[in-house]
């Protein structure tokens, strides 16, 4: 499954399932503003996509930064989020680092995120991007680590476009329209499938870093990990918030950013 601000992330705080961590995360939940979910299964949303995927990826199609409005990728910055996965309390840094990363003859920016939990890094992953000249910005993969035995070793979730058959997706429309869905990753093996579909703007949403206004909403699925997922997104910021809504009990908000 696709990271933090693209696709949902498989954290290590959230991997029980629910009939386990139930107990622990109602005993806990008012003091960390959880919001309860139903136990039952999430049924899949009727928009979401089906049958074969395949985009045409040409080199020549593509920029050579990450500048969408939704989505900005500027090296040298760094975006902080808090918040919480099931019942443990993490931090989230995604750094949009100086370095590039050539995949299927496209330039990527190279981001890395990083996760920890009382100081402790549990998560690392490197995510790659690219723009194209309608200003679509696509995930083209990501190298994802995760502690085990106190050490950090490649997460089977791992992904590269055109490697073992997987295939890029979008993170972000050029122009996004309400009601638009559309792939975010594309790697059956590997358990990437997420999708979304944008929603209509909300008036304003207000986290630590500030409050935004009219701030691009959307709502992601994926099949291997059953769940809805909001998430906001403000104008020449990026993503400023995202809670799984059905499904799980994840919430993160930007709490600044620094250059």
């Amino acid at each position: 499954m696709a990271g933090r601000v693209k696709g949902m992330r498989i954290r290590v705080g959230r991997a029980a399932p629910w009939g386990v961590a139930a107990g622990l995360v109602l005993g806990v939940g008012v003091g960390l503003g959880v919001v309860s979910s139903s136990a039952a299964a999430v049924m899949p949303p009727r928009w979401v996509l089906h049958g074969g995927y395949s985009p045409a990826i040409g080199p020549s199609s593509f920029v050579g930064g990450v500048d969408n409005r939704y989505f900005p990728l500027h090296p040298g910055t760094t975006f902080h989020y808090r918040g919480y996965s099931a019942a443990t309390r993490q931090t989230d840094d995604m750094a949009v680092t100086r370095q590039t990363k050539r995949i299927l003859g496209v330039r990527c920016v190279v981001v890395r995120d990083t996760v920890s939990e009382h100081g402790v890094e549990v998560e690392r992953t490197f995510d790659w991007y690219a723009q194209d000249k309608h200003g679509n910005v696509w995930y083209m993969g990501e190298e994802s680590l995760e502690r085990k035995n106190g050490r950090l070793v490649r997460a089977d979730d791992s992904w590269q476009a055109g490697v073992d058959g997987a295939r890029p997706g979008v993170i972000m429309r050029g122009t996004p329209r309400p009601g638009e869905v559309y792939r975010q990753e594309y790697y059956p093996p590997g358990g990437a499938l997420d999708q979304a579909r944008v929603l209509a703007a909300k008036p304003s949403v207000t986290v630590p870093a500030g409050t935004y206004q009219r701030p691009l909403t959307t709502v992601e699925w994926s099949p291997v990990e059953p769940q809805l997922e909001r998430k906001y997104y403000a104008p020449g910021i990026g993503e400023i918030e995202e809670q799984v809504i059905q499904g799980g009990h994840e919430r993160f908000r930007l709490v600044a950013v620094t250059h």
